[in-house]
């Protein structure tokens, strides 16, 4: 009777069962993820054509889509956290890349850092009943709270936007280039995108005018009462970030 398969060589052979399931699931939700990060950002893009009344209005229009009941929690949250999960497990049973590839290194920046503290301070802290922020509502969060949150903390919130909106256009890219290059390229080097810092011409144009329209909100005067502003302080300092 010959032995069975060692145990080492069993955990290899799950890992092998497994892991293309974890890639299918890291890159089939990435449209999604991509969709609502070209429609939350042409908010402020339109910054720079009518300022914060614009952007305001793009982003009312695009919350349609990304801040329904049923928008929010199964086009946006559930692809991203299906997209860092499958991501996290196959890192610890089967790594395909280096931990210093710009791929990895990005998307550990924004799930780590930049993507918690963006939705705990926009999405979340706001929607207390506590005093003294009273919920602020979705017609009060508006551009002008970016603009508050830029002219009272302005290297905070230039890092806090600034690193969010080049380091997830980066992975954005670079794993476009990837999808591209394993779907629809696939068996053909002609067809294929090379890796070469070209690639992110387009992602640091697009960074480029996000930071200009956010630049362009953060020099106008600013359109709330007082009372309002009070409550926009207290959402920015309950977050941790903007304590330090």
């Amino acid at each position: 009777m010959e032995p069975g398969p060692s145990a080492p060589s069993r955990a290899r052979n799950a890992d092998n069962t497994i892991t293309p399931y974890l890639t299918t699931m890291a890159h089939f939700s990435s449209p999604f993820i991509s969709t609502f990060l070209l429609i939350h950002l042409s908010a402020p893009i339109m910054a720079n054509l009518g300022g914060s009344s614009l952007a305001s209005q793009t982003m009312l229009l695009g919350r349609e889509y990304y801040q329904t009941s049923f928008g929010e929690k199964y086009l946006v949250l559930a692809p991203i956290a299906i997209h860092t999960t499958s991501a996290l497990v196959k890192r610890v049973i089967k790594p395909s890349r280096r931990i210093t590839s710009l791929l990895t290194m990005t998307g550990y920046a924004v799930m780590i850092l930049f993507l918690p503290v963006h939705f705990m301070t926009h999405r979340i802290l706001p929607t207390s009943p506590e005093a003294p922020i009273y919920e602020v509502g979705p017609s009060e969060l508006d551009y002008e709270f970016v603009k508050f949150g830029l002219q009272q903390w302005p290297w905070k919130s230039a890092f806090l936007y600034g690193g969010l909106v080049l380091f997830m256009g980066m992975h954005m890219v670079d794993g476009a280039v990837l999808l591209w290059n394993t779907y629809l390229a696939a068996g053909s080097s002609r067809g294929r995108v090379k890796d070469s810092p070209k690639k992110f011409w387009l992602s640091g144009m697009v960074s480029g005018m996000v930071v200009a329209g956010l630049a362009a909100v953060a020099v106008e005067a600013p359109l709330v009462f007082s009372s309002t502003a009070k409550r926009f302080e207290s959402v920015f300092l309950s977050s941790w970030f903007y304590r330090l």
